[in-house]
């Protein structure tokens, strides 16, 4: 036994020394081309070094080959990731502004200082950078990208949507820059007071037209939006009032993180032609790349009726459009009735500025014109269509008008083609 420990104990020194001597041979043969002045193939070197795993052997290779190329500026660009990846923050710095001040076209370096110093904290420093670079490189997208994305952290809104005013006017497909201004022009202060009137006619005789006309006040802040509405309607029948009256609402858009706002909505009316009790919320989230969803519920009450909806959306900037998917699902004790709207709308400069269609079927509760008959018309099956124009004039006048063309079936059987025309004024100030 004690022979054989022995044995194995020599044996293990023998192989540390082969080992040793292994690695003084490799090490001697790696210096051999520097000793001599022998070029060693950088860019086999370098690719080497990008696909090495082991982060200790990348930067020993990276070291390398600044050593061997000194003036091969990718050897510095790697290194400086390299120290970045393992906190070596000074070292990082030293070699990226090592490849910035001897030739100012790698984007690279630009980049990962920036997110080296948005990791430190140090947002001013990072916006510096990526100012630098956008002013080497005018026509590269995702700087722009990072420069929102910094502004954001700033909060700096204001500066953050003129910027992204200024970048859309250069990249005017960009999506998420849609997506942000978007949001950004809701967080202003502003304040506007409009009406609304729609006038609905219908292919039957007897029915209609009817009226609807809406005075509303919208006041915009840092922290969401609050719109106040009177509506009130008139229903006819061979051009006489057979019924009418008055609904009273209340709306609110509240921010509820960065990418994130909640809809509240409450409405009353003691009138046959409006719902009791109309109650909705939604939460929104935005997402990257122009993605949006939306999550909510709706309560109607009317007609003695009590009718619970949960609605469903996702929506996507595309460049200029913004597509919306909306389905709701609406419960009266045991019976379950589904309705579908699909938006599009295609942006020109603000968010007041868009041409709209939409498509849909079923009835919803967020349908104003007809919401009066709502109680009659869930269970039944409805297609619709419209196309809208709206436009914001001198920066204080706000136009909009749409028609909605809507084939109603009443009752199995009876179908009634519906035809409605709506206008819009709103004056901002």
């Amino acid at each position: 036994m004690v022979i054989c420990m022995f044995g194995i104990e020599k044996m293990d020194i023998f192989y540390k020394h082969i080992r040793f001597l292994s690695f003084l041979v490799v090490s001697i043969f790696c210096q051999v081309p520097i000793l001599f002045g022998q070029d060693i193939n950088t860019d086999s070197l370098l690719l080497k070094a990008l696909n090495e795993k082991d982060p200790r052997i990348a930067l020993e290779q990276a070291k390398l080959g600044v050593q061997v190329a000194p003036e091969y500026l990718d050897f510095h660009l790697l290194l400086g990731r390299l120290y970045q990846m393992s906190g070596e923050i000074d070292s990082a710095r030293y070699y990226l502004n090592y490849v910035i001040d001897n030739n100012s076209a790698y984007v690279e370096a630009f980049s990962y200082l920036s997110d080296m110093e948005v990791q430190q904290g140090d947002l001013p420093l990072a916006l510096s950078y990526i100012n630098d670079a956008i002013a080497y490189h005018p026509e590269e997208q995702s700087l722009y990208m990072k420069k929102m994305a910094i502004l954001q952290l700033q909060e700096k809104l204001n500066e953050e949507q003129r910027f992204i005013e200024s970048a859309l006017a250069k990249f005017p497909n960009n999506s998420e820059f849609r997506q942000r201004l978007y949001l950004l022009e809701t967080r202003n202060n502003s304040d506007r007071i409009g009406v609304n009137y729609s006038f609905t006619k219908f292919d039957r005789d007897g029915v209609g037209p009817w009226h609807l006309t809406g005075l509303q006040y919208i006041r915009e802040r840092s922290w969401g939006t609050l719109i106040g509405r009177i509506n009130y309607a008139d229903r006819q029948s061979f051009g006489e009032s057979i019924s009418s009256g008055v609904q009273y609402e209340l709306d609110s858009y509240v921010f509820t993180g960065r990418n994130g706002y909640t809809y509240l909505s409450g409405a009353y009316s003691n009138s046959i032609v409006f719902p009791k009790v109309r109650l909705g919320l939604t939460y929104f989230h935005n997402y990257t790349n122009g993605w949006e969803s939306e999550l909510g519920v709706r309560y109607v009450e009317m007609g003695g009726r009590n009718f619970r909806s949960g609605l469903l959306g996702i929506g996507k900037y595309i460049g200029s459009f913004w597509i919306n998917g909306r389905s709701f699902i609406q419960n009266e004790s045991s019976n379950y009735y589904p309705a579908f709207t699909l938006t599009s709308r295609y942006y020109f400069n603000t968010r007041f500025d868009y041409i709209q269609a939409i498509a849909g079927y079923g009835t919803s509760p967020d349908e104003r014109a007809t919401l009066n008959q709502f109680e009659s018309r869930v269970a039944m099956d409805s297609y619709r269509a419209g196309l809208g124009y709206f436009r914001l004039w001198n920066k204080h006048i706000l136009t909009g008008t749409q028609f909605t063309y809507n084939h109603q079936e009443l009752l199995p059987g009876l179908i009634q083609n519906e035809f409605e025309l709506f206008f819009m004024l709103q004056f901002k100030f």
